[in-house]
């Protein structure tokens, strides 16, 4: 939707992001994300909405803050698309679910659990919140380059943070308490807040999208050890290495 001739949120015109977008909720880690792309350039902001764009490999790509939570990162995309954007990775943060997985890991999903509502008006809820596979593989593929301690599997999204941090204080207690053991017994790996609205915003769009997450803690695992100094920058390098993939084959 078009105001004045620029999108209704994020404040673009086509021209003004790239193909390739990587998707913090953070608009504040949005100037630091840019500075790992060559001359980058501050494009808008608008309420969470903070655009930037670059190059990489002498490609345009741009950074967009989503803000918390499925309803505006599914603006975000939408909008994003419009403008011509059709390569998305989530960069965010998490807590860890199953006990392997710790505080400064990385954990890059394949899809995620629909426990949010934003999904669901724009698709019925058995239909997967599921990754692109060459994304997903450029990713893996970063990952291991780098070194980092990482996984890679189904994590699960949610639409309350302090539903996950204190559930015993909240009158669905049960209910949420029981949701994260089934999610803990299938080995879902993280919790977060976006990715699920946007794998299935994207699928609607017919766009790629990924995600790569730091974990900052796991709530459940006393042996967690100390988060790494760098732990807030490795979704971020993992990223922009997979887009240097990503951008390659392309070009093929």
């Amino acid at each position: 939707m078009l105001i004045d001739g620029k999108q209704m949120h994020i404040g673009c015109v086509k021209g003004d992001v790239g193909r390739y977008v990587v998707l913090p909720g953070d608009p504040g880690r949005c100037e630091s994300i840019a500075r790992y792309l060559d001359a980058p350039r501050h494009i808008a902001q608008n309420r969470e909405f903070n655009v930037y764009t670059g190059s990489l490999d002498g490609v345009p790509v741009s950074v967009c803050s989503t803000g918390i939570g499925g309803p505006s990162a599914a603006i975000a995309l939408e909008e994003l698309a419009e403008c011509g954007a059709d390569t998305f990775i989530r960069v965010g943060t998490s807590g860890g679910i199953v006990d392997k997985v710790c505080g400064g890991d990385v954990v890059i999903a394949t899809a995620s659990v629909r426990q949010e509502g934003t999904s669901r008006e724009y698709m019925p809820i058995e239909y997967p919140a599921a990754a692109d596979f060459d994304v997903t593989a450029a990713l893996k593929a970063a990952a291991v380059k780098l070194g980092y301690r990482h996984h890679v599997g189904v994590i699960q999204s949610k639409d309350s943070f302090y539903g996950e941090i204190r559930p015993a204080m909240q009158p669905v207690a049960a209910e949420l308490e029981a949701k994260w053991k089934a999610w803990k017994a299938a080995g879902v790996l993280t919790s977060e807040m976006e990715t699920a609205a946007l794998f299935v915003v994207g699928a609607t769009l017919g766009v790629r999208c990924g995600a790569v997450l730091n974990v900052l803690w796991n709530a459940d695992n006393d042996e967690a050890p100390n988060i790494p100094p760098d732990a807030a920058e490795r979704g971020i390098v993992t990223a922009v290495e997979a887009l240097r993939v990503l951008i390659a084959q392309d070009r093929k």
